[in-house]
């Protein structure tokens, strides 16, 4: 038998099919035979398992299926289908159908988010459920609002009399007296049919429109809820349906869709509407299988059924997943609303997208996309006006009548539009690197005293730093990371202080672990996010759910460096003293721990040399790239000169064997300046949140970020709190360059200029980018891994004044972080221009003010 099944696998692909075909029927009625409980049944309304699975193969796989060439064409089909097993549907389709409670919670937190948001809005709630079926989706949307109070009507529109039938008996048994069962061909389902009409409601126009822009809405105001539930993969005209759901679904409403999938991702390739591709390729195999097993039972697998609903309307949320319980299934579930974006920023699609990309470049609001007048496209000639990347892409997008992309649907304008397709965002894998940031918010508030007139521009990282300057009130903060993740991370916590009491926030940024995360993502959360963000975390939830996880301080390229400290912990036996160390009361007691029981481990020079020092080790556990390393390593030589010698701290003035050769005493060098202050001069467990996150995965109720605390929690969790906020996914020069000259007052850089190759032509044009779109007297905040960087210069000849604001001196401690060599503040006093040449120099001039 063993050498059966390989010579079976070897040959052709409709071979292959039947083979895994029958296993998947074989693992199907094992499942259903294995997971239900044994109880006593009627045999008519209760059936057994075995007898509902009996049913359901009889109906799917051997009974003859009617053609639909009657009178009555495709309900003769579908009832041919489904009479047989009408009966057990429920029973047989709940490990079938998978994703359906969470689409429901998805749109229902949609809704109530809305609720919630325009308490002047009529009550009166429509809801279209679009091949609904036996009516289970209605029942089981009671599980997150009150279905017979939160909608005035609910209409199940199915062409199965059979089906409905069951839906009818299901609604009287539960006495919802506001749902209505519709046996009717979807295509010619109409609200004002059964709705009286709205006062003020324009009157539906039959022809089709030449602009999405330009549709008359019903009669009747329209829908603010349709759902479709595996039924769209069963319609055979979907084109026709689809069409009539634009007009059927009202100004404000949405749509959501849980279906089968087969699709490839070399068809989104040129796509920015989508709202994400994670998970969404499913291979050759899977596309030929899938497609030919379910067209047994005419479901329609073909791409083209979501990607005419994605062009059809505009993509909220989009997630792609498996059922892993029957064959690893495809399937999706996608929210969506009308294409054109209904927003309280502007009346019109053209304001929305002015608006949100005069907020992202800091010009002016001046005027919509379409300029009427011969005056106003002069002027555009002339001085062209800076536009954001999302601005561009909105144009295309609205010139070619596509959806716009997914980002200008959200409900906060929070996250700005990125290709996450380029290949510099995809290096990175679906993975942040940092958990948690690594600058003290304590120094930077001290160094910048933001008010509310700042407007600050600073790296994502964790977002931790951000939420400390959002703290402090500014009027904008342009959050830039090149890493999708990154921001990905800080769009939960922006969306947590929306949508989550303090309890539930602190268990998943304190703890870094909830059991219900998942639940509270689809219920919560998802209203407050972009679809990627969403499609992210939903994939990554096990981070805060799995037992046995570690929790969220535990994953990114830094837990390779947290997990080495661990495996040490445990395999030397210092375990206890490490829990000791973040108990101690005192800082005596702390030192002495530290001295006798840690150190001579964690300090050893052996780990460091065949550790530490290794380059992959420090980019991917703790982000230090090459030229960073070789900074750190310049000093070291520096340090080691003998009296009498200068040598430069300058890694130019070094070859690489001499940079090399001094690696290993460098990092160890480099480890003891870090860690040795700290220990000296900070209290680990009660004020120093940066270590204790990395000794105990967590933090404490007495030891926490400012962003962690009841305070910050009651303030950022304030309607507004974070209008001022907008997340770039992109380089620093790219959103800098973009942004409208002298509006910025801070740039926090952390230790990005480290990264330029030294001497390098690009970091002196990001010095002239940051001069030109500063303020006279606006600030670079920056540290770095070197006492005396050598673009410090570069700084002071582009019209900056430099200044250390703190240096590893001495065994200096100059943060409770300790992990740079200096701190720098640099001030514009002077404006600097820029001009390109043709071999890519830059040539500069100084302007008078």
């Amino acid at each position: 038998m063993a050498s059966l099944i390989p010579s079976i696998l070897s040959r052709d692909p409709h071979t292959q099919i039947f083979f895994v075909g029958a296993t998947v029927v074989f693992l199907v009625a094992l499942i259903f035979a294995t997971t239900w409980r044994s109880a006593k049944y009627d045999n008519n309304e209760n059936p057994s398992p075995l007898t509902s699975f009996l049913r359901f193969f009889y109906a799917s796989f051997l009974k003859p299926h009617n053609s639909g060439e009657g009178v009555n064409g495709q309900q003769d089909a579908l009832e041919s289908f489904y009479k047989a097993q009408a009966g057990v549907y429920d029973n047989t389709r709940k490990r079938l159908l998978r994703g359906r409670e969470d689409m429901l919670g998805l749109v229902a937190a949609q809704l109530v988010q809305k609720a919630a948001k325009d308490r002047t809005h009529d009550t009166k709630r429509i809801w279209v459920d679009i091949g609904g079926g036996t009516g289970w989706n209605i029942e089981a949307m009671s599980e997150f609002v009150s279905v017979p109070e939160f909608f005035s009507s609910v209409y199940l529109v199915d062409f199965s009399p059979s089906l409905c039938e069951v839906a009818r008996k299901r609604f009287k048994r539960l006495g919802w007296t506001n749902v209505k069962v519709i046996c009717q061909d979807a295509r010619t389902f109409r609200l004002e049919d059964h709705e009286a009409a709205t006062e003020g409601a324009v009157t539906r126009s039959r022809s089709q429109s030449a602009s999405y822009f330009d549709q008359d809405r019903p009669s009747v105001g329209g829908a603010d809820l349709i759902t479709l539930s595996y039924s769209l993969s069963m319609i055979p005209d979907f084109y026709s349906v689809i069409d009539s759901l634009t007009t059927l679904l009202s100004p404000t409403g949405t749509i959501g869709v849980v279906d089968f999938y087969v699709q490839s991702i070399v068809d989104l390739s040129f796509r920015n509407y989508t709202g994400g591709v994670i998970n969404r390729h499913v291979n050759w195999f899977g596309r030929l299988f899938w497609r030919a097993w379910f067209d047994v039972d005419r479901v329609g697998l073909e791409a083209g059924r979501r990607d005419y609903l994605e062009y059809r309307f505009g993509t909220v949320l989009s997630a792609d997943s498996r059922n892993y319980l029957l064959g690893s299934i495809p399937y999706y579930v996608w929210i969506g609303c009308p294409k054109k974006p209904s927003s309280s920023l502007a009346p019109s699609s053209e304001e929305i997208v002015e608006r949100l990309d005069a907020a992202a470049t800091e010009s002016p609001y001046l005027s919509p996309v379409r300029h009427t007048s011969d005056l106003s496209q002069t002027v555009a000639k002339s001085t062209p006006e800076l536009r954001s990347k999302a601005f561009d892409a909105a144009v295309i997008n609205l010139s070619a009548n596509l959806p716009l992309p997914s980002f200008f649907y959200q409900n906060n304008h929070w996250r700005i539009h990125y290709d996450d397709q380029l290949k510099k965002h995809t290096q990175f894998k679906n993975e942040y690197i940092y958990a948690f940031t690594w600058e003290d918010s304590r120094v930077d508030q001290r160094l910048l005293k933001l008010g509310p007139e700042d407007v600050v521009l600073a790296i994502t990282s964790a977002g931790d730093n951000i939420l400390s300057y959002a703290l402090q009130s500014p009027a904008r903060i342009h959050a830039v990371d090149l890493n999708p993740n990154q921001n990905h991370l800080l769009e939960l916590k922006v969306a947590a202080y929306a949508a989550l009491p303090y309890a539930d926030f602190w268990k998943i940024f304190g703890d870094g672990k909830h059991p219900d995360f998942r639940s509270l993502l689809i219920s919560r959360l998802s209203p407050h996010m972009s679809s990627r963000s969403y499609q992210f975390w939903l994939n990554n939830a096990h981070i805060f759910t799995k037992r046995g996880s570690r929790g969220l301080y535990e994953t990114g390229g830094s837990r390779h460096a947290i997990k080495v400290v661990r495996v040490l912990a445990t395999l030397l036996g210092f375990r206890t003293d490490i829990k000791n160390l973040v108990e101690a009361k005192t800082l005596n007691e702390q030192r002495e721990i530290w001295g006798k029981k840690i150190r001579p481990y964690l300090m050893s020079r052996l780990l460091s040399y065949f550790v530490v020092s290794h380059e992959q080790f420090l980019w991917a556990a703790l982000g230090v790239p090459h030229n960073q390393l070789a900074m750190l390593e310049a000093d070291h030589i520096a340090s080691e000169a003998l009296p009498g010698q200068t040598p430069s701290t300058s890694p130019l003035e070094h070859t690489a064997k001499e940079l090399k050769s001094s690696k290993g005493a460098a990092i160890w060098e480099y480890m003891v300046q870090t860690l040795d202050p700290v220990v000296q001069t900070t209290l680990i467990g009660e004020d120093n949140p940066y270590y204790l996150v990395c000794l105990q995965g967590c933090f404490s109720q007495r030891c926490h970020p400012d962003y962690l605390s009841v305070k910050a929690h009651q303030k950022l969790s304030r309607q507004g709190a974070f209008d001022g906020l907008r997340i770039h996914t992109d380089e620093i020069n790219e959103v800098v360059s973009r942004l409208a000259p002298g509006t910025l007052t801070v740039a926090v850089v952390m230790d990005s200029m480290d990264w330029f190759d030294p001497g390098a032509e690009a970091a002196r044009q990001q010095i002239v980018k940051l001069n030109r779109a500063l303020k006279l007297g606006g600030r670079v905040l920056l540290r770095s891994a070197a006492l005396t960087p050598w673009y410090i210069s570069a700084f002071e000849s582009l019209g900056f004044q430099g200044k250390r604001a703190g240096a590893r001196i001495g065994g200096a401690c100059i943060d409770r972080v300790n992990m740079y060599a200096s701190c720098w503040v640099l001030t514009k006093m002077e404006n600097v221009s820029a001009k390109t040449s043709r071999d890519g120099s830059v040539d500069l001039e100084k302007l008078e003010i």
